[in-house]
């Protein structure tokens, strides 16, 4: 069971943490942009205040690299450090959770070359402790990561990389911008209403869903508007959408928004919001090509009970109100170029594919593109 601290900027109850770990070695996982967090800047002051060494890896990029990944490996080694902190957004967090998961595990014949990607995974119990700077990809909460080799994105997946405690304050929060905060806001919500629809769902998944629903449709406005209550519950929201995600994995939505990120420069969140604006209306109006093994009615039912979640009447108004934020939040389209539809349609992961509820083969993808391109989603 992951253990959650809520701190407020004295980090007494970190502290606490610390001291009944008798931790004297940490090795902090932060990107450059966080360093005025400050969180951050307390973990850098233990060395001085607690005499306990610290050891910083901000050597990687957003889209982080398994060359990174690879060196921040052999400093946690060098450093002797038994506990990993993680400090930022998604892919901090997934940058520890793979030097993490590969500490354990040894070069072939000294070549590091692709060796972690291809060998069997090797447990270990090193301490991951995380502190989201974003309300939105729940990456603490997962058991999933993403890097890339040699530009391909990677998907590492191993129980043993969810962080075992994860500490909310809501002032590392501050100091996003209004576009950050309705992206990630629009990617807690994509992972609560994907994993609805997913396939993969359970009771115990749609749970978690419907409360991180219910805390981001009354958190909206003061989460937009950086105050502390807003900040602390859309933290909550994002983690719980993370753990409902982390039993379904994601759906169409996202397989579909990889590319428009990469293509368009747009952030993860904005893509996917896109892609669910359409995937929404047309599943509900194509339930005949049902793929779920619970069957149509069971898929009627499930899009029945998300819009209660989303305090909606049916299905169809739950789909407005879901297309209708794109409009309040003021997120564009992309302009999508006629010749981009082979290249969208041609990246999809076939395996998010699959946990979908709905089939999909390439005309329908490329006719949601399409939509996409002429903007017929609002």
């Amino acid at each position: 069971m992951q253990k959650i601290i809520y701190d407020n900027s004295n980090y007494s109850k970190l502290s606490n943490y610390i001291a009944d770990l008798n931790i004297k070695r940490i090795f902090l996982v932060c990107g450059r942009n966080v360093s005025n967090v400050p969180i951050v800047k307390y973990i850098k002051e233990l060395e001085d205040q607690k005499k306990i060494e610290v050891t910083l890896f901000n050597d990687f990029h957003p889209n982080p690299t398994y060359e990174s990944i690879v060196k921040g490996v052999e400093i946690l080694k060098k450093s002797e450090a038994n506990d990993i902190f993680a400090i930022g957004g998604g892919s901090a967090i997934d940058v520890a959770k793979c030097i993490k998961l590969y500490s354990s595990m040894r070069p072939d014949n000294g070549i590091f070359e692709n060796c972690y990607l291809r060998q069997k995974i090797v447990e270990n119990d090193r301490r991951l402790f995380a502190v989201p700077t974003t309300a939105g990809t729940g990456s603490e909460a997962t058991q999933f990561a993403v890097i890339y080799y040699r530009g391909e994105k990677q998907s590492v997946s191993h129980k043993s990389i969810i962080p075992d405690t994860v500490l909310f304050d809501p002032s590392s929060l501050k100091t996003l911008s209004l576009y950050q905060r309705k992206v990630g806001m629009m990617d807690a919500l994509s992972h609560s209403i994907e994993s609805c629809w997913s396939i993969n769902s359970t009771n115990e998944s749609k749970e978690y869903s419907r409360i991180a629903i219910n805390l981001i449709l009354k958190n909206m406005e003061s989460y937009l508007n950086n105050e502390v209550c807003g900040n602390t519950y859309m933290l909550k929201a994002a983690n719980l959408a993370g753990h409902a995600i982390n039993i379904t994995q994601t759906t169409a939505g996202h397989a579909m928004s990889y590319k428009l990120t990469s293509l368009y420069g747009i952030s993860h969140g904005h893509a996917v919001a896109i892609c669910n604006a359409v995937l929404f209306p047309y599943m509900i109006n194509h339930i005949d090509k049902c793929r779920d093994m619970r069957g149509e009615r069971y898929l009627k039912d499930m899009f029945a009970e998300l819009a209660e979640f989303m305090e909606c009447k049916d299905m169809y108004e739950a789909c407005d109100k879901y297309k209708n934020f794109l409009k309040v939040l003021n997120l564009e389209i992309p302009k999508i170029k006629e010749n981009d539809l082979n290249i969208l349609t041609d990246s999809i992961n076939q395996a998010r594919l699959a946990n979908n509820p709905i089939t999909l083969n390439r005309y329908d993808i490329r006719y949601l593109y399409k939509k996409i391109m002429l903007k017929e989603l609002i």
